[in-house]
């Protein structure tokens, strides 16, 4: 049981890596210091996008309308961190 415990931490790492790498690169965007008409940049900032719609949707139905801010991301990643203080403090109780 201890493996399928860090199987499981192993992807809420990569994850929370995906949610913070899809922050960066939505302020980078906005900023223009990236340019979304640029083939690569384009995969990525869609193919992020579509990795992270099923986790986000969900959020952004519950959080009420903040404007132009979006606090899904936030939100995920205090849900990913909860989800992980669990995992470790009851590893012992699986195993």
């Amino acid at each position: 049981m201890d493996s399928l415990i860090q199987i499981l931490l192993m992807v809420i790492g990569v994850v929370r890596f995906f949610i913070i790498a899809h922050f960066i690169m939505s302020w980078l965007i906005q900023f223009q210091v990236l340019n979304i008409r640029q083939e690569f940049v384009a995969q990525v900032w869609y193919g992020l996008n579509r990795m992270l719609e099923p986790i986000y949707g969900p959020i952004r139905r519950i959080l009420p309308n903040m404007g132009g801010l979006d606090l899904s991301p936030l939100v995920a990643l205090l849900g990913l961190e909860a989800i992980r203080i669990v995992l470790i403090n009851n590893a012992g109780a699986f195993g």
